[in-house]
């Protein structure tokens, strides 16, 4: 689905399908730079990450390990409760690999802070955060990303992974969702 298809319930796109490839693509060719000869084990945050995860690792041209971890801190809501839960945890022993966290949003920090702590005492290598894209006016704590898609205003965004309780995560680009549809 395009924003094309569903203009009653946007309020504007603010990154194309097409721009994500390509963002996509110039990060996979510094990650792949900075992580020659490691261990890579990318982590990908569900529900969310899946499209970035997908996308991200086929640009790749090295082999590399996959798991997925699913916490919540939304519900249904728009807004993030900052109260973590697991949802699923990992599948993989994190001890002698080089981790990269793939999210697709960084919103308040809260969910990715307490991720990024969780993983340090699991004996990971390193720990590092893809992220295709951020709030900087949302932040709440400090995240360091490494490796970061687009700066986007703080509005309610879907998209690309990104939905509304469940809907419009297959929507190809990133758009401000309209206000009518979640008030």
């Amino acid at each position: 689905m395009r924003a094309a298809d569903i203009p009653n319930d946007l309020t504007s796109v603010l990154v194309t399908e097409e721009q994500i490839n390509e963002k996509l693509a110039e990060l996979a060719l510094r990650v792949e730079e900075d992580y020659s000869g490691k261990k890579l084990l990318l982590v990908g945050v569900l529900k969310g990450a899946v499209m970035v995860m997908a996308d991200f690792a086929r640009h790749l041209t090295r082999d590399i390990a996959m798991d997925w971890m699913a916490v919540s801190s939304y519900g249904s809501s728009t807004k993030s409760s900052g109260v973590v839960q697991i949802r699923k945890d990992l599948d993989t022993d994190l001890g002698g690999w080089h981790v990269l966290i793939v999210e697709d949003i960084i919103d308040s920090g809260l969910t990715l802070s307490w991720l990024l702590d969780n993983f340090a005492s699991r004996g990971a290598e390193s720990i590092e955060v893809l992220a295709l894209l951020r709030k900087p006016e949302a932040a709440k704590v400090e995240i360091d990303c490494k490796y970061l898609g687009f700066d986007i205003p703080n509005e309610f965004v879907i998209g690309y992974g990104l939905d509304y309780a469940e809907r419009y995560r297959n929507l190809r680009d990133v758009a401000i969702l309209a206000p009518h549809v979640y008030a």
